[in-house]
């Protein structure tokens, strides 16, 4: 303790006080000092977390349905759809073409893990840097720009599939005929797949940014010690 004291003291004699707020910045933390792969290992752990808890309740039957931050609705175009069939007794058709939907983002969400994990892996210490010092999605944001164009070829495709394989097509197909043979009524015919791919990405990318938030805001969510050391740079 003696010899400490004697060497911080030679420190103050011959460097100056900003001199010295560098020397301290450089001295090793509690749990040893994190290097640049430690920061950027420990984002890619946060991302892969958020990966494996959130995202993989999606693939689950009513993933979306079932979970109101990312449920599917109708598009803006078919609210009049939705509102006339429950005004003439149709409401279980509806509710029908909105489970359908799901059930389809649901059967895509699959094809998501593969995307990401390479997203993540090419992190580099750049990024974990400007990651972990941003904002509580910053992390989110940053797999939405190395990924988003990437996942949207990749699930139009099963969506649409997926269509067919939960029966969507059928739904939508008896769906939009029954409505455009009332009377008084517009023809609709919108791209649902176009638009259930987008909804899906964004329910994907939202569940992400719930653990993001988590880790960032609770230290009980940071579960292993890597998590814990890079992660109270931020606090």
């Amino acid at each position: 303790m003696k010899k400490q004291f004697l060497i911080l003291l030679s420190i103050i004699t011959f460097v100056s006080c900003a001199e010295l707020q560098e020397v301290v910045n450089q001295l090793p933390q509690s749990g040893g000092v994190l290097s640049n792969t430690d920061i950027a290992s420990g984002l890619r752990q946060a991302l892969d977390k958020g990966i494996e808890k959130q995202v993989s309740k999606l693939t689950l039957k009513d993933g979306y349905y079932k979970n109101e931050l990312v449920k599917i609705l109708l598009p803006e175009e078919l609210q009049k759809v939705d509102k006339t069939l429950r005004t003439v007794g149709l409401g279980n058709l509806a509710d029908e073409g909105i489970k359908a939907m799901n059930r389809a983002a649901e059967d895509a969400v699959k094809e998501a893990t593969p995307i990401f994990v390479n997203a993540v892996k090419d992190i580099t210490f750049s990024d974990a840097k400007s990651i972990l010092l941003g904002e509580n999605d910053a992390a989110t944001q940053y797999l939405i720009t190395k990924t988003k164009a990437e996942l949207y070829n990749k699930f139009n495709p099963v969506i649409n599939t997926s269509f067919s394989k939960v029966g969507a097509d059928q739904i939508w197909s008896n769906l939009i005929t029954r409505y455009n043979n009332l009377p008084l009524t517009s023809d609709v015919n919108p791209d649902l797949t176009d638009y259930v791919t987008n909804k899906a990405l964004d329910g994907v990318f939202t569940m992400i940014a719930v653990e993001e938030n988590e880790i960032r805001n609770k230290v009980s969510s940071r579960t292993t010690d890597l998590l814990r050391r890079v992660f109270a740079l931020q606090d």
